[in-house]
């Protein structure tokens, strides 16, 4: 039995900058990342051949050069963060 949780690769001048269990998500946060010219790469441990898509077991990272980590972890949490808001709009 796994006692720890799969992480991120070591990958020599990228790191990781979002972790998610859905490909589409993955494929979502590389667009957003591609749109803004941030270079990127997907690095899946999904289990293809069994077509896994349990919790740890299909883990799915972005990953980003290290001189752009920043900013795309600015990117990302904008994503995420829900619209808030700012009451410049008139009724």
């Amino acid at each position: 039995m796994m006692k720890d949780k799969p992480s991120s690769d070591h990958v020599e001048n990228w790191e990781c900058v979002y972790e998610t269990g859905t490909p589409y998500e993955a494929e979502m946060v590389k667009n957003s990342l591609q749109n803004m010219e941030i270079p990127c790469q997907i690095l899946s441990k999904r289990d293809s051949p069994f077509n896994v898509n349990i919790g740890d077991l299909a883990l799915i990272f972005v990953y980003v050069p290290i001189e752009f980590a920043e900013q795309a972890r600015e990117m990302i949490d904008n994503f995420e963060a829900p619209e808030s808001d700012n009451g410049d709009e008139e009724e």
